[in-house]
């Protein structure tokens, strides 16, 4: 998919952060949990950790704000935040899966945060929204406008975009840029989600929009 830039794709740089969601080593390494044992379609997720490294390279030489928002959990080992496990969805998952309390919770590179880039604390839900420092953040900033990366597209990706909706948040999604475990399930979200809550392009018209 490829979305020509227009007038109405211009986007402010003092109104509007690039958000990286999970590029974190839990999805990135070769073997990382995640990596290994929820992703089925593994050269797509690379094509979309290789294009949003363009992006974050665009975006830093441009001086657009920057955020990471990743999931921090080693500082309860024991996930107390999600009742120990005892719960369902997400809150049952990652525990059982062990997930975001080791290294792997540590950013991958490129995508370390560097001096004046803004790092999400305190997120406890899919929505990197949720709970956390981000919206203080965004808030505090003037910044009524984000643009959404990372992984996965069907979970944390799409459960942002509809809170940051909800919010009254102009919110983009970048269709080349995020994946999820599979084609389909990325395709579908495309299709049928996106339209609902904001809006889709792809790295290479955001790539142009930050260099202008």
């Amino acid at each position: 998919m490829t979305t020509a830039p227009s007038d109405s794709l211009l986007l402010e740089k003092d109104r509007t952060a690039i958000v990286f969601i999970e590029f974190q080593r839990e999805w990135l390494d070769d073997d990382g949990k995640l990596f290994v044992n929820l992703v089925e379609d593994k050269a797509a997720f690379r094509r979309a950790e290789q294009r949003a490294a363009l992006v974050l390279a665009a975006a830093r030489e441009n001086g657009w704000n920057i955020a990471h928002a990743g999931l921090d959990l080693r500082h309860d080992p024991g996930y107390q935040v999600f009742g120990s496990g005892d719960g369902a969805g997400l809150k049952r998952a990652i525990p059982a899966a062990g997930t975001w309390t080791g290294s792997g919770a540590e950013f991958a590179p490129p995508f370390v945060p560097v001096a004046g880039e803004f790092q999400v604390r305190g997120r406890t839900g899919a929505s990197v929204l949720k709970n956390s420092t981000l919206d203080a953040y965004l808030r505090n900033n003037r910044i009524d406008t984000i643009v959404l990366l990372g992984f996965a597209t069907h979970v944390c990706v799409e459960s942002t975009l509809r809170e940051a909706h909800d919010l009254g948040l102009n919110a983009f999604l970048v269709t080349d840029g995020t994946a999820a475990f599979t084609e389909a399930q990325h395709d579908h979200v495309l299709a049928h989600v996106v339209h609902h809550y904001g809006r889709a392009l792809d790295s290479e018209t955001l790539i142009e929009l930050l260099g202008r």
